[in-house]
């Protein structure tokens, strides 16, 4: 028989309260800021109002850890669904402030009509309406339903006294209200819990195990958590909107005065968005490098203290799981560190974050440059390594189907040898003759202009410093910054009018970064009518197309960009020749690339 994993519970809203204010249960602020707009909080109290159930909400208990001197420590409920109903509630119930998307410390105010029995956000005509009560939360805190009633009807000498009183005291009973919870298991693994989660929660926002570790990491106040917690969430706000250092400076003093802020203080001024990431990205790799594990449930386990041989769960792992988080996280942030990382990735071709779709890949990057330069392998070997992986983690889909397990795979492989042999083994393994022939070539065949295969045939243009298609001073590096077109060497038009339908006359083979004036004078032209004219134009003709003005450059132009000469004699006739021929060109210049890193 199957043990049961959760226990459900009813209690009255008060006493939920109360729970969270004494710290029985931990509000780790998983979905981080208070998202809800005032109207949702004013809504939730009219349900509560009207007696409509408001949903469960789920806890999760910390393990019992054992101390230092042998005896247990009960460990608290985390709250991990529910944060924004139990948070709006504290807010209009009880008054308290809550920290809102700007991370500004804000009331919100919902009044009460006694007359209409009708909630809304307090707003300048209510504060001049005597009808209302402009604060309900003045009204739950009061202590006396007598004195309330009185002195509303002093304002108000036309109510009517009965039915002001009875519905003065349906709003007192919110608070009498109950709250259903789900509380799980504090043995549950971390892939129990999310599975629970997702049933329960499958209209809501699934959290992911990153939100777990989140969870964990902000409950524990003794280790310093919400520290570490607020630290890893502001450097990746920062990291987007550094205008938010001067809000963290004057809004939130006793972290401004820790070392993670000192540590993230140079981003006020940072304008690269190479990398922006998110605190999914900043756990993992602060996690991964400084545990040697990938998986992020090994992460939520070390924090509760788990000791993975006997199964228990002690207080000195759980203090040196966040002892070293805390040093890694500041690695993380290390500005030095942070620059030279993204140096080497713009470096190796990759100028643009559109030219980085996979985050996976850039994270485990950064995990290996942090590796290598604690080891004090010289700078440019380290640039050499890190852009060598970064591309053929991208051009293999390394970390595309279950990032986390090839995460722990890697960072334990490399625990046993030098990493140059371990990037070596691997490419002998995966890079064959085959893959840059066959497999690389398939992978080319798509319509997907977002596909990471083509974004890396962009960098290795970008690092060979080639000019735009038909472009004699403007560069591929130029096209992508100022978010220049990707146009057609077959025009859509001229395939659309030979019957070729979206997914054909959309594929990379056929896609070049190109001045749009050209793609413009180009038109819906067969090729072997635009090239013709071309040559004309290399021979002392009219400029139709761009600057180039001889043949050897035109001849060059065509190399940089993997088009074969027949370009000049093609028509409809020849395209899907045209496209394969192209395709292994394309994965020639790739591989010529990679071996150049």
């Amino acid at each position: 028989m199957q043990a049961q994993k959760y226990s459900v519970n009813q209690h009255h809203i008060s006493t939920f309260l109360a729970f969270v204010k004494d710290g029985q249960i931990a509000i780790p602020e998983v979905q981080r800021p208070f998202v809800w707009d005032a109207s949702k909080v004013r809504d939730l109290l009219d349900s509560l109002y009207k007696g409509y159930p408001i949903g469960y909400v789920i806890t999760w208990q910390n393990p019992n850890v054992r101390l230092k001197d042998g005896k247990l420590s009960e460990g608290k409920k985390i709250l991990i669904d529910g944060q924004q109903r139990i948070t709006a509630l504290n807010a209009a119930v009880l008054g308290n402030y809550v920290v809102n998307k700007e991370y500004d410390r804000v009331r919100i105010k919902i009044a009460f009509n006694p007359k209409t029995e009708v909630f809304e956000v307090q707003n300048p005509a209510i504060l001049k309406d005597k009808a209302w009560i402009y604060d309900i939360s003045e009204v739950m805190n009061s202590g006396s339903i007598i004195q309330v009633v009185r002195q509303y009807l002093d304002l108000n000498i036309d109510a009517d006294s009965t039915l002001i009183e009875q519905n003065i005291s349906n709003l007192l009973s919110i608070q009498h209200k109950q709250i259903g919870t789900i509380d799980l298991a504090h043995d549950l693994d971390i892939e129990t819990v999310t599975e629970i989660f997702i049933r329960i929660n499958s209209q809501g926002v699934v959290l992911s195990q990153a939100d777990f570790a989140m969870s964990k990491i902000a409950s524990n106040e003794k280790l310093e958590g919400p520290n570490l917690r607020k630290a890893i969430d502001y450097f990746c706000h920062l990291a987007v909107a550094p205008q938010f250092f001067e809000h963290i400076r004057d809004h939130d003093k006793d972290f401004a005065a820790t070392d993670y802020f000192k540590a993230m203080t140079w981003l006020k001024d940072e304008k690269d968005d190479l990398f922006d990431p998110s605190y999914t990205d900043m756990l993992r790799v602060s996690f991964t490098s400084a545990f040697a594990r990938g998986k992020m449930s090994d992460l939520v386990s070390l924090l509760s203290g788990r000791n993975f041989e006997t199964r228990e769960f002690e207080e000195r792992i759980a203090a040196e799981t966040f002892e070293k988080m805390k040093q890694s996280a500041l690695r993380f942030m290390h500005e030095d560190y942070f620059k030279k990382f993204v140096m080497i990735i713009r470096s190796a071709g990759f100028i643009s974050p559109d030219l980085i779709r996979s985050k996976n890949a850039l994270d485990f990057a950064y995990i290996i440059y942090l590796k290598l330069r604690e080891e004090k392998m010289p700078q440019a070997e380290i640039a050499r390594l890190v852009s060598r992986w970064f591309v053929f983690s991208v051009i293999t889909s390394r970390y595309g189907g279950s990032p986390e397990s090839t995460f722990d795979y890697d960072i334990r492989q490399m625990a046993n040898r030098p990493f140059k042999d371990y990037l070596e083994s691997v490419e002998q393994a995966e890079l064959s003759d085959s893959f840059w022939n066959f497999g690389l070539t398939q992978r080319l065949d798509t319509s997907a202009g977002s596909s990471p295969v083509f974004h890396v045939y962009q960098a290795s243009q970008v690092k060979g410093q080639d000019k735009g298609f038909l472009s004699r001073d403007i560069t591929v590096a130029d096209i992508i910054l100022y978010k220049g077109d990707i146009h057609h060497i077959f025009p859509k038009s001229y395939l659309k009018n030979n019957n070729k339908s979206k997914g054909e006359y959309n594929q990379i083979a056929n896609y070049v970064l190109m001045q749009q004036e050209i793609n413009i004078a180009i038109g819906a032209k067969s090729p072997d009518v635009y090239f013709s004219e071309l040559k004309e134009q290399c021979e002392g003709g009219n400029m139709k197309y761009g600057g180039i003005e001889t043949m050897d450059e035109l001849l060059s132009n065509l190399r940089t960009h993997c088009i074969p000469e027949s370009i000049f004699s093609l028509d409809i006739n020849g395209y899907d020749n045209f496209l394969e021929e192209r395709r292994q060109l394309m994965s020639n210049k790739i591989r010529n690339y990679y071996n150049s890193l």
